[in-house]
This record gives structure tokens, sequence and C-alpha cells, in this order.
């Protein structure tokens, strides 16, 4: 019984422990005495899809054969830059669209995920509760029973025991007719 109720909370606290340590930021950051790096070159300056999209502040795209700065302030690059379909970003074999549509679908399996992780973890507290209700119901009804079995086994002994020495079939020496049993 004990072992239903630690399976979910483990799984809880697991996943509590992975989001904490996962989620701590560094307090301190090492600090060096070393000049700042240079500023990366324009995205302008490469001429290539391979060495554009390494690095996440620009976007090729394939109809222009450009490399261009990703815009920011933008979540999807407007058509006026480069179609989704011929835009490329963090990598060159795949095209935008497909990629804001594979993120999506990740995105909602994990979200959906961890809904029914949620709703699972909440359905078990709930039926583990009944469970023992029932478990404890159970143990009640199984005790009533044994102790009126154990009651019927001490009538029906007194009155076997009242027939014996009816009979003379005890070994007592309170009946009538154990002075006749010695002669």
């Amino acid at each position: 019984m004990a072992s239903r109720l630690t399976k979910p909370r483990n799984f809880v606290l697991l996943f509590a422990a992975f989001v904490f340590i996962v989620s701590i930021p560094s307090f301190g950051k090492c600090q060096t005495t070393t000049a700042p790096p240079p500023p990366p070159p324009p995205c302008t300056s490469y001429k290539t899809c391979d060495t554009c999209v390494p690095h996440a502040k620009c976007l090729w795209c394939f109809s222009t054969n450009n490399c261009t700065d990703y815009p920011v302030t933008w979540l999807f690059p407007p058509a006026s830059l480069c179609k989704l379909a011929d835009a490329r970003w963090g990598v060159c074999w795949l095209n935008f669209e497909a990629l804001v549509i594979t993120l999506g679908a990740l995105g909602g399996v994990i979200v959906l995920a961890i809904a029914v992780c949620c709703c699972y973890c909440c359905c078990c507290k709930r039926s583990h509760t009944r469970f023992d209700r029932e478990d404890e119901q159970y143990a009640r009804r199984r005790e009533e029973i044994r102790q009126r079995s154990e009651e019927r086994k001490t009538d029906r002994k007194s009155k076997h025991d009242e027939i014996r020495r009816k009979y003379g079939l005890m070994a007592d020496a309170d009946h009538p007719y154990s002075k006749f049993e010695n002669e």
C-alpha cells in the first residue's frame, strides 16, 4: 500500500529536483583580465550558407543567395526579407518553415507530456485514497467474519462438550456417572 503512494511522489520529487538543478543560475563568473573579444563580422560578409547559419544572428536566403541579419524584433522573418521556404537558420538542410513546424510540434508534445504526467499524478493520488479506503473496509469485514467464525466455533465446542458430558464421554469428575467408571 505504501509503495503505491511513494512512486508518484518520488517521480514528482525527482522532476522538481531536476528542474531546480537545471534552473540554478551561475552566481559567480570568472573574471579575466584579457581584452574583450573583437566584435564578430557582419552577416553580409558571409558568402555561403555553411558559413552563415552557424551564427545565431544570421539568416541565409536561398532565393537571393545572401546572408542577412536575423530580424530579432520578428519571430518569423518578413516575406520582404526572404520567404520562409527559402530561409535557413541554424542548419542549411532544413528550411525555416519546417524548423518552425518541427519546433512547434516538439513543444506541443512536451506540453502534452507534462499535462499527462500532472493528470496522472493527481488521478493516482485520488485513486490511492480510494484504494486505501477500500482496503480498510475489506480488512474490517474480514475481521468481523473471523470474529463471527470464532464465536460459532466456541458455541459448537460448548454444545459438543455438553453432549459428551451428558453421555459420559468426557473424563470430568463432576458428571453423575463418573463414580461407575472406576469400578
